[in-house]
């Protein structure tokens, strides 16, 4: 990041979980002190920690300074921070702060630490952009991982559209909850795991766009019931990156106007996205996350349906099926980012009506420095007519 005099990691108690992962400090490892570590833009790092915990940063390099009592901690930080001042009056470092909390998942440092910093006539910024380049970008292996598990959900789609086909034509009982656990199955049958159960929703379900049947009481799923199924997983591997797809189908021979009506909305509304990224990503430019929720916005809220649409575009994707790189969301926040390379992240309208039916459509665009590419192909252009075939 272009200006900047140093990087300052803090954490208390495991307030700032990215630090830990950035920094791949041991997850186990006790601490119950105050701890910083200064990386400048020039010199060696500097960790600041409690004679108790002398080596709660054992693992990183450095030059060690210990504090015992709170005056002890503030000059210790002060001098450290001082010694960026050779190279400019007011010093400018990044830290896990979000100016007016604008992007919750990066604003990690409470209010209090940031000011105390700032007293030692130091500007703080955002570190959103540096821990995106850590968080989100992916190697190789990592985009080889996710291509299996788009590709294997997207199978999964397919047999349990089938599942559901078979079990109404021979008079089997099936629910969302039943469906949930085939979907399951079908993952786990695949060497991977979730760390949540995949969403299914009939009708008025679907409206929700966290709906989770219960098990007990699950509704039950008969012929013409619209269903959305939401599902993501990755491989058990180590590192490995999720992949998030959701469908729509209708166990009918026909899908019923007014909900093709919806879907095609949404269809438009998810392709222009998807293509405002090719034509951007094709000629080197990379948009910020909130300027691609609003091209897909913008049809939705053109079609009526703007206040229908209760949810961000699209999250950022890795070894968390919601990761820490750019979302496409100028709605919930304001995610002024740009995406970046070797990343990737869904793309998920949706239009909700409550106590009637839902749609949403999402696929996953992984970028490269010339190509956003939509994987787990093919795509979903229409609502599945289940019995139809």
């Amino acid at each position: 990041m272009a200006g900047l005099d140093g990087w300052l990691f803090y954490d208390f108690r495991g307030s700032d979980p990215l630090a830990a992962r950035i920094l791949r400090l041991d997850a186990t490892r006790h601490t119950t002190r105050r701890w910083y570590f200064l990386i400048p833009a020039q010199g060696s790092p500097i960790k600041i920690l409690h004679r108790i915990e002398p080596h709660s940063l054992v693992d990183l390099p450095g030059d060690t300074r210990l504090y015992l009592s709170w005056q002890e901690q503030h000059d210790i930080l002060r001098e450290a921070l001082a010694s960026l001042k050779e190279k400019a009056d007011r010093p400018k470092i990044a830290m896990q702060y979000s100016p007016m909390n604008a992007i919750p998942y990066i604003s990690r440092v409470d209010a209090g630490t940031v000011e105390l910093v700032r007293s030692f006539s130091v500007e703080v910024v955002t570190s959103a952009d540096l821990v995106q380049r850590f968080e989100a970008i992916w190697d190789a292996d990592q985009y080889k991982s996710h291509c299996y598990a788009a590709a294997a959900l997207r199978e999964i789609v397919d047999e349990t559209f089938a599942h559901i086909r078979k079990g109404i034509r021979n008079g089997e009982n099936l629910s969302e909850y039943s469906l949930q656990q085939f979907i399951l199955s079908q993952i786990a049958s695949r060497g991977m795991h979730t760390y949540a159960p995949p969403i299914v929703a009939v009708n008025a379900h679907a409206a929700d766009p966290h709906y989770s049947p219960p098990k007990e009481a699950s509704s039950e799923v008969h012929r013409g019931d619209l269903v959305l199924i939401d599902l993501w997983a990755k491989l058990t591997a180590p590192c490995s990156v999720y992949g998030d797809i959701t469908w729509t189908g209708f166990i009918g021979e026909k899908v019923p106007q007014r909900q093709s009506e919806v879907f095609r909305i949404v269809a438009t509304a998810r392709d222009a996205a998807i293509n405002y990224l090719k034509q951007e990503v094709a000629a080197g430019r990379f948009p910020r996350g909130g300027e691609v929720d609003d091209v897909c916005r913008t049809v939705i809220t053109k079609a009526g349906y703007g206040d229908r649409f209760i949810h961000r575009t699209g999250h950022s994707i890795g070894q968390e099926v919601h990761g820490n790189g750019a979302n496409i969301d100028n709605l919930e926040t304001q995610d002024q980012r740009r995406l970046l390379p070797q990343t990737c992240f869904s793309i998920e309208p949706g239009i909700y009506l409550p106590g009637d039916f839902g749609i949403r459509s999402e696929v996953d665009v992984y970028l490269t420095e010339r190509e956003a590419i939509v994987t787990g192909l093919p795509i979903q252009t229409a609502i599945v007519p289940i019995l139809a075939s």
